[in-house]
């Protein structure tokens, strides 16, 4: 891998500082293209037992469903009621998680019904969840990450997410990833690889250009959004907001790349 030396910082992707941080940068290849609802605004993404569980948002058309791979089909759908903006899942023995944007209120569904089974409470806003095995992972809009009892759904400690001792806000979408926390940075085409034990970003990933021109809609298609692992078969998923497409994809030696805002 080539080691960057980075002079902005990715928390604003401006160059606005002058001090030094020196972390490995990814390129990717694709090794194989899926099709993806275009009208799906993801928010959370999961792979599990050979299906991809995902979540949209936007008040009225959230929902969670389940998805074929190859070929998109949802075969499995239950909308979230029209008040609430739907936001990141998670699975934990034999439920999914899911969390709502500004309203304080996770739901949690049995997976194999997606029936409702309670509702469970937080303090400001729900972005994104994933999980390490052991613990709920959380990010909320800001530079700090949350770990809660799977059990009881309370915070147990927080991290900060930093590059150069700076904090990174806007951390979105989670997965956990070969012991490290995967993050995209909203309305960036980066993904954060994060210590789970510090917070600090022990790589970059770059996905500027991943989805074509050719494949954006003006006033459609969104950023990017949505990170899932398939750890038996050591697979990365990624795809975006009302991204018609979904894409497999391995870390590769990256380039020099300037982190500038789009």
């Amino acid at each position: 891998m080539r080691i960057l030396t980075l002079t902005c910082a990715l928390s604003t992707l401006t160059c606005a500082s002058t001090s030094l941080a020196a972390v490995p940068v990814y390129d990717v290849d694709v090794i194989h293209t899926y099709p993806h609802d275009p009208s799906a605004f993801t928010e959370g993404l999961f792979y599990l037992h050979g299906f991809l569980y995902e979540s949209t948002g936007l008040e009225h058309h959230s929902s969670i469903r389940k998805v074929r791979i190859e070929t998109g089909q949802v075969v499995q759908k239950i909308d979230i009621p029209a008040q609430y903006f739907g936001e990141g899942i998670v699975n934990w023995d034999g439920h999914i998680i899911s969390l709502t944007w500004q309203s304080h209120v996770g739901f949690v569904f049995d997976l194999a019904t997606l029936k409702l089974q309670r509702q469970f409470h937080y303090e400001g806003e729900g972005w994104a969840l994933t999980q390490d095995g052991k613990q709920i992972i959380m990010s909320d809009g800001t530079s700090e990450l949350r770990f809660l009892d799977p059990n009881t759904l309370q915070e147990t400690r927080r991290i900060q997410v930093t590059l150069d001792g700076k904090p990174i806000h806007e951390v979105n979408e989670l997965e956990w990833v070969k012991g490290e926390i995967y993050a995209n940075v909203w309305q960036t085409n980066w993904i954060l690889r994060i210590d789970p034990n510090t917070g600090h970003v022990a790589g970059l990933i770059n996905l500027a250009g991943l989805l074509s021109p050719a494949d954006q809609v003006q006033r459609q298609t969104d950023v990017l959004n949505g990170i899932a692992y398939d750890a038996k078969g050591d697979r990365l998923f990624v795809t975006g907001k009302n991204w018609p497409k979904l894409f497999e994809i391995r870390l590769r030696m990256g380039r020099e790349v300037a982190l500038t805002r789009p």
